[in-house]
């Protein structure tokens, strides 16, 4: 059956039928539908060794309803070689609107947002691109405040596959104590869709304890570019009573001057800093650095421009929100 697929049989009665079956004896690559999307390629033809890493994916919405392969395809060629291209498709054979489209590197997925975002595929119908992200992450919560990282890890992994690692932030008010809640890591966007089937409410108690179980939002990706040129420094775990002045006299102590304004909000900071330099040289003096009698975690903030920022993902967030640093401009 799959051959025959592979051959362009499951095209017999599509839409466009005779424009896929050119495309796909001109390409070498496979079509098939299976689940409510149609795959081209995944791998493609004389491909040897693993599937790309994470971070090649891009998510394209806003597509005609009646526009097919044989019209995204040559557009997507132009901007490097498709390793995988998933059409999501509707009963009445029209894609439902988006598609998934994986490259064999980052970069090229890179260009494709800047390049096709926005790209006019038809008369007045313009794309909207961005960057595609697989989630591996869940949101757990209902976890007894008392439990230490090293036990909801060893707990997670005797409940679940594919366990990387959890996240556990201290609470705000007592930081020997949890916040009730955890983020679990898992190896594969499969692995954590699996575990989060098992874990549904009434299924499985951890101590004892009933638990809520969903997507986390994933983390930011921000290019390497635009991190470059960061100079604010997101501040965690920090007391609630620690005011704004403490932490500028505590960063400023690295080098007189340099801390240009503090924003707290409850247990976390952003630093503002002169020079990207000033803050770069902070963040490794400061980083796991006592300040009131807790130790303190020092990133660079991930700047978010909440106007044009959108993610599309599959599996995304309902719960939880990791605690990443992130601030809008």
């Amino acid at each position: 059956m799959e051959s025959n697929q592979k051959n362009g049989d499951a095209l017999t009665g599509t839409l466009k039928e005779a424009s896929l079956r050119t495309l796909i004896q001109q390409t070498g690559y496979s079509l098939i539908q299976e689940n409510g999307q149609r795959k081209y390629g995944g791998p493609p033809p004389d491909w040897e060794g693993p599937s790309p890493e994470r971070g090649c994916e891009i998510f394209i919405g806003k597509l005609p309803r009646d526009l097919y392969e044989d019209e995204l395809v040559p557009v997507l060629e132009k901007i490097g070689k498709i390793y995988e291209l998933r059409m999501m498709m509707d009963f009445n054979g029209n894609n439902r609107g988006y598609a998934f489209v994986l490259f064999t590197n980052r970069q090229e997925a890179k260009n494709a947002i800047k390049q096709l975002n926005n790209y006019e595929i038809r008369n007045g119908r313009l794309l909207g691109v961005c960057a595609s992200v697989d989630n591996c992450r869940l949101f757990v919560g209902g976890i007894p405040k008392t439990k230490r990282h090293d036990e909801i890890l060893a707990e997670m992994k005797k409940v679940t596959e594919g366990v990387v690692d959890v996240i556990v932030y201290p609470s705000a008010a007592d930081k020997a104590k949890n916040r009730g809640f955890a983020f679990v890591e898992y190896d594969s966007h499969r692995a954590a869709a699996m575990a989060r089937r098992k874990l549904l409410p009434g299924r499985i108690q951890l101590w004892g304890h009933p638990i809520a179980v969903d997507w986390a939002e994933p983390e930011v990706e921000v290019d390497e570019e635009t991190m470059s040129s960061v100079k604010i420094l997101y501040v965690r775990n920090l007391m609630l009573p620690t005011s704004e002045e403490a932490i500028e006299t505590e960063f400023n102590r690295v080098k007189p001057g340099t801390v240009e304004r503090v924003k707290k909000i409850r247990d976390y900071a952003f630093v503002h800093f002169v020079t990207r330099d000033d803050a770069v040289n902070a963040m490794k003096v400061m980083n796991g650095k006592v300040l009131d009698g807790s130790p303190i975690e020092v990133t660079l903030a991930k700047p978010v421009d909440k106007d044009s920022y959108v993610r599309y993902t599959r599996g995304t967030g309902g719960r939880g929100a990791m605690l990443q640093g992130e601030y809008t401009h």
